[in-house]
């Protein structure tokens, strides 16, 4: 009211539009290169735990400086905004989801654009893709102990995607 007051309608109009771009811009930040790395298997907390404990360390350093766990339950929240490869991190699962043990993150993303997100980052599909038992999966290995899988319910409405390095997975 103030702005209306003093400098009239214009003024007013003026600010919100000096003000607007601001609210409009995503509420993350930028990527996180370290845990995009460890997401898409570039980087692997298995080979760290036997050759570079320290790099082991540093990462979980970050790691819990960025996430907290949620109750007893096995994934972290953000403290702050995070985004892999321009996705927005909605939950992080740092040692296994299930059977599989890695790395992974909960994306606000619908599998069909994580899964050309990360073909993008890549270079290269993701090839062995299958939908049953409700789910939608992708999968492309990597290395020996070192799959990038992606993984949603097969549901038109879900907007999530789990991006994950796994290093075993039991079937």
């Amino acid at each position: 009211m103030l702005l209306l007051n003093r400098y009239g309608l214009g003024g007013l109009i003026c600010a919100v539009l000096v003000t607007l771009p601001a609210a409009v811009v995503p509420a993350w930040g930028a990527d996180d290169p370290g845990f995009e790395r460890m997401a898409i298997c570039q980087d692997s907390w298995l080979d760290w735990q036997k050759n570079d404990p320290a790099r082991l360390k540093v990462f979980a350093d970050r790691f819990h400086a960025a996430f907290s766990p949620h109750d007893n339950d096995p994934y972290f929240l953000p403290k702050a905004n995070v985004s892999v490869a321009g996705l927005r991190v909605v939950q992080a699962y740092p040692g296994s989801v299930g059977m599989g043990v890695g790395f992974s993150l909960l994306v606000d993303a619908t599998f069909d654009k994580a899964k050309q997100t990360l073909a993008k980052q890549l270079g290269k599909p993701l090839v062995k893709c299958d939908a049953s038992d409700g789910m939608k999966t992708c999968e492309l290995q990597i290395a020996e102990q070192r799959t990038i899988t992606l993984m949603a319910p097969d549901d038109p409405k879900n907007s999530q995607t789990l991006i994950g390095c796994y290093y075993f997975y039991e079937k």
